[in-house]
């Protein structure tokens, strides 16, 4: 048969009685009357099994089982208050954990300066940044995996709360040998959308602002590589594989160093960069902060 438990309260009030000399003066330091004190110390006697106090009108006194077991009690309450004192942590780290969902994009090229301003704003947050498509950012925040995400593309799902954060456009990229790089004038529309290109994935937010403002035209060709990250894409238009379409985050660099030539397009493909939240849920003060820096 399994042996219940000693209660932790009970044992701090033998403790207490130990260091008083009285179970009044040990009632009175719990916070509780003596006739309450009595009746615990009763408790704990019959289940433990033994006979811990010796009263008297003068005082208290622990028995020799009650020596021991009071010496054993006063280990086994440090465990306890080390494991109330962890607990608190654990929630101090809990309170200030914040879990965010972006897109490539804004993780790669906007999320490393916000988080360094939200450090210097809040020193004890602990972020948790999870990087994936704008589509499944969305489905993230639905099945509670985040407290705030951040996406591209034409607007947000109307179960989410929106809020524009800043803005991007796509550029057609390519290498300087690729015959676009020496065009005069403008891609038209109908150039882009009969054109194979180099894409990020369905779902992407780049890949839904491009199908959006070439859907009048057809929509998009048959891309020659569909790849779920930039970087490769990158690797491919600089190696004149075909053209991209880029965020103009994304290609910067590669412009400004003349590994890439921006080819001008009479299509506008300018976009909103939104955090999205789920509604109904108050975001917690660490995503406001965020939130805050991104929008700044």
């Amino acid at each position: 048969m399994t042996q219940r438990l000693p209660d932790l309260e009970a044992l701090e009030l033998l403790v207490a009685v130990a260091e008083t000399g009285s179970l009044g003066q040990a009632a009175a330091r719990q916070g509780i009357s003596q006739p309450s004190a009595s009746a615990r110390i009763d408790t704990l006697e019959r289940r433990l099994g033994v006979r811990l106090l010796v009263r008297s009108p003068s005082g208290s006194r622990l028995t020799a089982a009650g020596l021991v077991v009071t010496d054993r009690a006063r280990t086994l309450l440090g465990q306890a208050y080390a494991l109330v004192e962890g607990a608190a942590a654990l929630r101090a780290r809990q309170h200030g954990r914040l879990r965010v969902t972006a897109s490539l994009t804004i993780a790669e090229h906007l999320m490393p300066g916000w988080l360094v301003t939200l450090r210097e704003i809040d020193p004890a947050v602990h972020v948790e940044l999870n990087v994936a498509n704008s589509t499944l950012v969305v489905e993230r925040l639905r099945a509670g995996e985040a407290d705030l995400g951040f996406i591209e593309g034409e607007g947000a799902p109307r179960d989410l709360h929106s809020r524009a954060v800043a803005r991007d456009r796509l550029v057609v990229v390519v290498s300087p040998d690729h015959a676009w790089a020496r065009k005069r004038r403008p891609l038209r529309p109908v150039e882009l959308a009969t054109t194979p290109l180099l894409l990020r994935e369905a779902g992407s937010g780049t890949r839904e602002t491009l199908e959006a403002a070439l859907a009048p035209y057809g929509g998009v060709a048959e891309p020659v590589l569909e790849l779920g990250a930039t970087a490769p894409l990158r690797v491919a238009a600089t190696s004149g594989t075909a053209p991209a379409v880029l965020s103009a985050l994304a290609a910067a660099d590669e412009i400004a160093a003349g590994r890439l030539v921006e080819v001008p397009s009479e299509l506008p493909l300018d976009r909103v960069l939104r955090a999205v939240w789920p509604r109904g849920s108050e975001l917690p003060d660490t995503a406001l902060h965020l939130l805050r820096v991104a929008r700044a």
